[in-house]
């Protein structure tokens, strides 16, 4: 009987889903692919095959319950019963609220919020009967504290806060063994701001401090193993959900300040920028963006966070130790 964990990854194709699914596949997960561009989908399957890997390239769009579904019953008669399910496709138009239209806002909101309601209800039909498994819901800064030029983003960020937090008292209701967590995430190193819709006069960036899409995936995948209720990656993270917490009003002022010119580079949009909301765009994109020579490949905040057990029983020591020392 194969023991290894079966894994089914949205948004698959580029970005944080390209780097989970292969740290995933290096823990020994054999792994669902799912995302709308087919042919990266077989290159990431590609590259954990030569990897020693197994995986399956599923494509479709998260906004179809349907096509969900089915990529869903097809991991399972191939690999077996999905142990961990990562929620992980987005998409966002950069842009002040007024120059959105109302059907670019309810895309944003199907794929980025809908997707995860979809993606947990087709793991919920298959987890509840074996009252086992794992849901992995990856959220954002975001979800807490918005910022400007991305409201229908951090609209759809926090619905998946809120909805992941009813499930989770249902869940605790029932008394299910069911494992529900979610990964909040800094600014990132991916495609996302070079294909995601935008209506603005410069190139969009993340807000510094950006990590390597690597930093992210270890900690989805850290959670995605471990009963943790909710993951901070990033100081700044955390920073932010707490200071939003007791200074609302000066975040508000302070992004009006800041939050624009934070998010545009110097350099201008160009005519044929391309946009990944209606339909994938074509190309041999991976886990990273355009931002490498910036970017922080590794979070100190996340060791510590993850071992939080150990620093406190260590200090505990160090205390009994001085005391003793000292007498």
């Amino acid at each position: 009987m194969n023991d290894r964990k079966v894994a089914f990854i949205t948004g698959a194709s580029a970005g944080v889903g390209r780097s989970v699914a292969e740290m995933a596949a290096e823990q020994g997960m054999r792994i669902g692919l799912f995302a709308r561009d087919k042919e990266r989908l077989e290159r990431v399957k590609g590259y954990i095959e030569d990897h020693g890997g197994e995986a399956m390239a599923l494509s479709g769009d998260v906004v179809n319950p349907g096509e969900i579904e089915n990529a869903a019953s097809s991991v399972e008669n191939k690999f077996g019963p999905i142990d961990i399910w990562i929620n992980n496709a987005m998409t966002t138009v950069f842009a002040p609220f007024w120059k959105i239209t109302p059907e670019e806002y309810k895309r944003v909101t199907e794929v980025t919020y809908l997707g995860f309601v979809y993606g947990t209800m087709a793991a919920m039909k298959r987890m509840r009967p074996r009252n086992r498994g794992t849901i992995v819901q990856v959220g954002s800064a975001l979800a807490y504290r918005s910022i400007p030029l991305q409201s229908a983003y951090c609209g759809a960020k926090h619905a998946i806060q809120g909805f992941t937090e009813s499930l989770r008292s249902e869940l605790i209701h029932e008394k299910s063994k069911i494992r529900l967590t979610m990964v909040q995430l800094p600014a990132l190193n991916t495609p996302q701001f070079d294909w995601c819709e935008a209506k603005l006069d410069r190139q969009p960036q993340p807000v510094p401090p950006i990590y390597q899409p690597e930093v992210a995936a270890r900690a989805i995948v850290w959670a995605a193993c471990h009963d943790k209720r909710e993951l901070n990656v990033g100081f700044r993270t955390s920073l932010i959900l707490w200071g939003n917490k007791f200074f609302p009003g000066f975040g508000d002022r302070y992004l009006a300040s800041k939050g624009y010119s934070g998010q545009l580079t110097k350099d201008p949009i160009k005519p044929d920028r391309p946009s990944n909301l209606w339909h994938s765009v074509s190309g041999n994109f991976g886990a990273h963006g355009r931002f490498n020579d910036v970017a922080i490949r590794n979070s100190p905040f996340f060791w510590f966070t993850t071992h939080s057990g150990l620093i406190f029983i260590s200090g505990f020591l160090l205390m009994i130790l001085i005391f003793a020392l000292s007498r």
